[in-house]
């Protein structure tokens, strides 16, 4: 096989994912490969809310553009950012092990989410974190916040937050765990869809090569993200819902908890669901139907996103 082509996004974090991958392949079958660095309408307008920069696909549309005219073979995406519909000829032949998928408070002075003094401000990019924040303590003051994780943690340093919310897995991949003040529990924050495992995407006429990167999928990854981004499909989201979902093997089975809350945190809605594995699309629709006879369509509609009918 000829030296493959991985297309990534170019911040520190997309970087170590690419680069997990490319020594994934030179490690695990002999296939040597070279990251190429795509800049995507997320990474050009850093400044702007995510939804005014038009919501789905914003850090992998042009990653997928490559993909498609043949200028790289693979593009490694974190699953959190890949929209539920993919675009005709491109599939995933592998959904990577995943990490931990919870997010974490990173604090100027290290305190706890519980010890944040009154009134404090908190910086995420998330609707999601931001309305189970909101929920969770009406004092604090959420405010946006956008960039990478070393401009994050720059605001956090110069002032500009209190303390800010981001995804673990991130953290730890790129070695900063030691700046954690607190691992969120997932009763008072549930990750995004997909949080925490990485995203292989390749052509699908390329069948060798799918085959080959078959042996990077995870079973029970993939069966997790598959019923958390059904129940999002269903429920009609992108990226920017007050919704957190988080789908797991417990006991042989598995379960899937969701939340949809309003932007503001004033109220919450939460439900979960277990089965076989075998069933995960079917398990994160049916949740998402019972969600919205639960009234969350009202929410979401609330947070500015159209629902369809349940």
């Amino acid at each position: 096989m000829n030296r493959l082509r991985i297309g990534s996004r170019g911040s520190k974090l997309a970087l170590w994912q690419a680069e997990h991958v490319r020594a994934r392949l030179s490690n695990d079958c002999g296939v040597e490969s070279e990251v190429v660095i795509i800049k995507t309408s997320g990474d050009n307008f850093q400044s702007a809310p995510v939804a005014e920069i038009g919501g789905k696909g914003i850090f992998i549309k042009e990653i997928e553009d490559a993909l498609l005219d043949g200028r790289v073979e693979i593009a490694v995406h974190s699953m959190k950012d890949v929209p539920t519909a993919t675009p005709s000829g491109l599939c995933f032949p592998a959904v990577t092990k995943r990490e931990d998928p919870r997010d974490c408070l990173v604090s100027r002075g290290g305190e706890t989410l519980g010890k944040i003094r009154h009134g404090a401000r908190v910086g995420t990019s998330s609707l999601r974190r931001q309305s189970q924040l909101r929920y969770f303590r009406q004092d604090f003051h959420v405010a946006e916040m956008r960039g990478n994780v070393d401009t994050r943690l720059r605001k956090l340093e110069t002032g500009q937050f209190d303390a800010i919310v981001v995804a673990k897995a991130g953290l730890d991949r790129l070695g900063l765990s030691d700046k954690i003040a607190e691992v969120i529990a997932p009763e008072i924050i549930l990750s995004a869809v997909g949080q925490g495992a990485l995203a292989i995407e390749a052509r699908a006429s390329n069948e060798t090569l799918r085959e080959m990167l078959a042996a990077f999928d995870d079973g029970e990854t993939r069966a997790a993200v598959t019923a958390e981004r059904a129940l999002l499909a269903e429920l009609e989201g992108g990226c920017q819902v007050p919704l957190g979902a988080w789908a797991r093997i417990e006991n042989g089975a598995l379960r899937l908890d969701a939340r949809v809350l309003a932007a503001d945190g004033s109220e919450c809605i939460a439900r979960h669901a277990s089965g076989s594995a075998a069933n995960a699309a079917e398990i994160g629709r049916s949740l998402a139907r019972e969600l919205l006879e639960a009234g969350a369509d009202r929410l979401l509609r609330l947070a500015g996103r159209s629902v369809g009918g349940i």
